[in-house]
């Protein structure tokens, strides 16, 4: 025990747009079953012999549905076990008050991470520089201040009405530039046309992680060839029960099959979570 799936998505399902939730008809009943009721998705982490999962949430109403009742369902649903479910939420990139609403989601709702997803919610996340969303710069400074972890999905999505051109991480570069005391997470490590910016820019900057959920964890090496050269920084999720991700516990099995170095892989599943999302957030 002692492993982290980095990128899990429970999400309120009911509030998908229909040409969305199409893209989840693999779910079966007890899938639909764990994202409903969360004592069956501890039990399944317990089978998948995983500790703690992220919950990722976000507001992204015009391409996939959710609203922001999306972070009280995930900080409700991680209040069952707030120990090993660790909830992640979302602004809009237009929220009036951002600094608050920051604020509200750590402290009332004690939500852990906060989720950037540029091709659904139609925004650069740099977008603060040309003042087309000049609230993003209170956003991420209160983030910084409230050492809440930033969780920017970079690489293409599938979804409709997705634009994938918001998905480039180089995006973030400025980001990681203005605010060298936030976290962040490059979720997917920019798959399947970016790898190597989302590389690049966390081997160059100390607040930058790099997180491979969504990539079929036996193919990593052929995505990444040079994976056991920055384990340090590196996350590792299985973005279940997205599209083509059937098994939590087969993907870990799979990870753990590259043949890494075992230091590596502890690092990688145990060590480097921690990190990022501690057992308990910073008072």
């Amino acid at each position: 025990m002692g492993v982290t799936d980095c990128h899990v998505h429970i999400n309120p399902i009911w509030e998908m747009r229909p040409d969305a939730s199409r893209m989840l008809t693999h779910l079966g009943a007890d899938a639909e079953r764990m994202v409903k009721e969360p004592r069956h998705f501890l039990e399944y982490l317990d089978r998948s012999g995983v500790e703690r999962a992220v919950l990722v949430n976000y507001v992204a109403p015009e391409v996939i549905g959710y609203t922001e009742a999306a972070n009280t369902f995930a900080s409700e649903y991680a209040a069952v076990d707030p120990d090993r479910l660790l909830p992640t939420g979302g602004i809009r990139p237009d929220h009036p008050d951002p600094a608050a609403e920051v604020r509200r989601l750590v402290h009332d709702l004690k939500l852990r991470a906060l989720k950037i997803h540029p091709p659904h919610q139609l925004f650069r996340p740099n977008d603060y520089v040309d003042g087309r969303h000049p609230g993003l710069r209170a956003l991420y400074r209160a983030c910084e201040e409230e050492h809440l972890p930033v969780i920017f999905h970079t690489g293409t999505s599938v979804f409709p009405r997705a634009r994938n051109r918001f998905g480039d991480p180089m995006l973030v570069e400025d980001v990681a530039l203005d605010f060298p005391e936030l976290t962040i997470v490059l979720a997917h490590g920019g798959r399947p046309l970016w790898m190597e910016t989302a590389v690049f820019l966390a081997r160059r900057f100390p607040n930058v992680w790099l997180e491979v959920s969504g990539v079929p964890p036996a193919r990593l090496l052929d995505y990444f060839p040079q994976l056991g050269r920055f384990t340090d920084k590196l996350l590792f999720g299985t973005d279940w029960p997205g599209p083509g991700v059937k098994d939590i516990g087969q993907n870990f099995a799979q990870f753990r099959a590259l043949g890494l170095p075992s230091e590596d892989v502890e690092r990688v599943l145990v060590d480097n979570p921690l990190r990022v999302f501690p057992r308990r957030p910073p008072s």
